[in-house]
């Protein structure tokens, strides 16, 4: 559903609130691009540690003496709070300020990480990386609603391109940088480079951001538990399926089984509990409009179609390189640097594009470069490195450059700026489902002889699935 037109009779009123809508339109360029700096700062401790923590888990497992279960945990209690809450999240930078929520975001990362590298047990540092999770659901969403209340939407796809590029590149050197910290310092320093960006996100914040607006509504407290409940559930029997006989353990399939089958019933039982209540409560967390809203339904069935077939390659692509290619995992590491250099270059370039030719065509053109992206790979796993892996990553590469920045605004645009914080939190939970669903579709079929192409078989079929969605989506007209 496009967002209506304003009337010009209407516009003094408008322009005389102060609004989160509003942020930024008063501030000079220069302000704008600083509270664009701490956006990124603030979503690169996220991405970071992300990358930088899995290269340090056998130096941690080590100095723990830990079994490789509680190893797993420090990762997936990150993930699992990430999930559940990331929509949480963006509700609250609605309801109480979105530069404010960034800053208490970044606060609570940065002390969370302390509590990490500080950790004397397992059992301490997974908590501690829960608490890094529920910070990162606010951060995130967070920093994107901030981004879109301060940039006009003329603007928007641009920033959202520069907020792109530069999670892109801070991503690709967490795994060098966590490497490097390991070895000289130990892996705790892993945990230590948040602290820093915390302060610095938090400092131009106080500084430069503008002044918060609040929405005049209470928080969905019940409907918040329920959600969160609901959406831990999913996260984690989606997280579950696949694992047990690729880390060797004893249990009982069936038992295994039955008890990931309950806990996602679960799930979605409480999701439709989630539905009811919202429809009956009088401050609905989630507004039932925008289930109404088709531009803002569509763009987030685009982007589960979308990042569960990237969310499949990422699973499956090791396995390959590191057993079939026999490479070395420094190697097969550096194999995916051409996808992520082409978004972290040309975010921003194409993020510029669409602000002058309109998104839906990078909409549709860079989901189907990434579903060709995936039969190449397919088809092509008896070639050479260079044509097998390096060329197609290379077109996935700048496929995602193409679809990223204009995909985020296009989800942001197709509400009220009073629900951007919320919009974002939805997209980005949609994100991270998407990848629990990819890796389970992938370790579903990796065991079968032709896994891998047909894994990639059905990254490339979800991909076409989100360009077609995207092609039949009314596109927000403040973009078109």
């Amino acid at each position: 559903m496009a967002r209506p037109s304003v009337e010009p009779c209407s516009r003094g009123v408008i322009d005389a609130e102060s609004g989160p809508g509003e942020l930024g339109r008063g501030e000079q360029g220069r302000h704008r691009s600083m509270v664009l700096v701490a956006c990124v700062l603030a979503s690169s401790m996220a991405f970071i540690d992300g990358t930088a923590l899995p290269v340090a888990l056998p130096r941690l497992r080590a100095d723990f003496g830990a079994d490789l279960a509680s190893v797993q945990w420090v990762l997936n209690g990150y993930m699992l709070a990430l999930a559940s809450l990331t929509l949480i999240g963006g509700a609250l930078a609605d309801i109480c300020g979105k530069a404010r929520m960034l800053a208490l975001g970044c606060v609570l990362f940065g002390l969370a990480s302390a509590a990490c590298a500080l950790a004397p047990s397992p059992a301490w540092l997974i908590a501690a990386r829960v608490v890094q999770g529920a910070a990162a659901a606010i951060v995130t969403p967070a920093s994107l609603a901030l981004i879109g209340a301060t940039y006009p939407r003329t603007e928007r796809n641009r920033a959202v391109g520069v907020w792109a590029a530069a999670s892109a590149l801070t991503t690709a050197g967490g795994p060098v940088l966590g490497g490097w910290l390991t070895e000289i310092l130990g892996w705790p320093s892993v945990f230590w480079i948040n602290l820093p960006l915390a302060l610095i996100a938090v400092g131009v914040l106080l500084v430069f951001a503008p002044k918060d607006g609040r929405i005049q509504r209470r928080f969905d407290v019940i409907g918040a538990a329920i959600l969160a409940s609901a959406l831990g559930a999913l996260a984690w029997a989606l997280s579950q399926i696949g694992p047990s006989e690729a880390q060797g353990v004893a249990d009982a399939p069936a038992r295994t089984g039955t008890t990931i089958a309950i806990v996602a019933g679960l799930g979605i039982v409480g999701l439709a509990v989630y539905a009811f209540w919202e429809c009956r409560s009088e401050h609905p967390m989630t507004p039932p409009r925008l289930v109404e809203n088709h531009a803002f339904l569509g763009l987030n069935v685009a982007t589960l179609m979308i990042y569960t077939g990237i969310s499949i390659m990422f699973f499956l692509l090791p396995f390959d390189l590191v057993d079939r290619r026999t490479l070395s995992t420094t190697d097969a590491g550096l194999t995916f640097v051409p996808f992520t250099l082409g978004v972290g270059l040309l975010s921003n370039v194409f993020g510029g594009l669409a602000d002058k030719i309109g998104a839906r065509t990078m909409l549709i053109a860079g989901p189907v470069g990434a579903a060709l992206a995936y039969v190449w790979m397919a088809l092509s796993q008896k070639e050479s490195l260079i044509l097998g892996v390096i060329a197609p990553m290379t077109l996935l590469g700048l496929s995602f450059a193409v679809l990223v920045a204009p995909l985020t605004a296009s989800v942001m645009s197709s509400v009220d700026q009073t629900n951007e914080g919320l919009a974002s939190g939805i997209n980005n939970a949609v994100s991270r489902i998407a990848q629990l669903v990819g890796v389970a579709l992938a370790a579903g079929v990796v065991s079968f002889e032709s896994g891998y192409e047909v894994g990639l078989a059905v990254a490339a079929a979800t991909s076409i699935g989100g360009a077609f969605t995207a092609a039949i989506t009314p596109t927000p007209d403040a973009i078109v």
